[in-house]
C-alpha cells in the first residue's frame, strides 16, 4: 500500500530516494550524466567568497543554476568573465553547450552579449515579469 504526503520539509533520505531513482532511470534510459559540480568563485583581499557561478556540466552540457555579481563590482563584465571561466572548463570536461535562465532584465542583456539566446520564455513568472531560457554552444578555444 502507499500514500501521497505532502509537504514543505521533505528530509534528507526524502530527497535522496527521488534523485537516486531518477538518477537511475535517466542511465537506464539514456546513460549515465557524469554529472561534476562546477563554480568560479569571486574572492576578496581576505579570500572570502563575494559571488561566482554554480552550476553543473551533465551529458555535454553546463547549466548555471546560480550567478551573483556583487554591488561594487558590477558594470565591468564580471558576469561575462565568470560565464566564460566556466564555459572554459565546460569545454575541458567535453561539454558542447550550455544553458541558463533569468527573470532579471540586466542579467538577460549580459548573458545575450556572451552569445546566449532564448529558446524559451515563461511569462509571469514572477508575476509581471517573464523567466527567459537561453542557450549558447559550446567550442572548444
Amino acid at each position: 500500500m502507499w500514500r501521497l504526503d505532502v509537504t514543505d520539509t521533505p528530509s534528507e533520505s526524502d530527497l535522496a530516494a527521488i534523485s537516486e531513482g531518477l538518477t537511475a532511470f535517466n542511465a537506464a534510459d539514456v546513460g549515465p550524466s557524469e554529472r561534476r559540480a562546477l563554480a568560479v568563485l569571486i574572492r576578496d583581499e581576505g579570500g572570502e567568497t563575494i559571488g561566482g557561478v554554480s552550476g553543473y556540466t551533465a551529458w555535454g552540457w553546463l547549466f548555471t543554476a546560480w550567478l551573483f555579481v556583487p554591488e561594487t563590482l558590477r558594470g565591468q563584465g564580471m558576469a561575462g568573465k565568470l560565464l566564460e571561466a566556466a564555459e572554459a572548463e565546460a569545454v575541458s570536461r567535453g561539454c558542447f553547450g550550455a544553458w541558463i535562465d533569468t527573470f532579471n532584465p540586466q542579467a538577460l542583456r549580459a548573458y545575450q552579449r556572451q552569445g546566449y539566446a532564448i529558446f524559451g520564455e515563461l511569462p509571469d513568472f514572477p508575476l509581471g515579469r517573464s523567466r527567459y531560457f537561453l542557450q549558447k554552444k559550446l567550442s572548444p578555444r
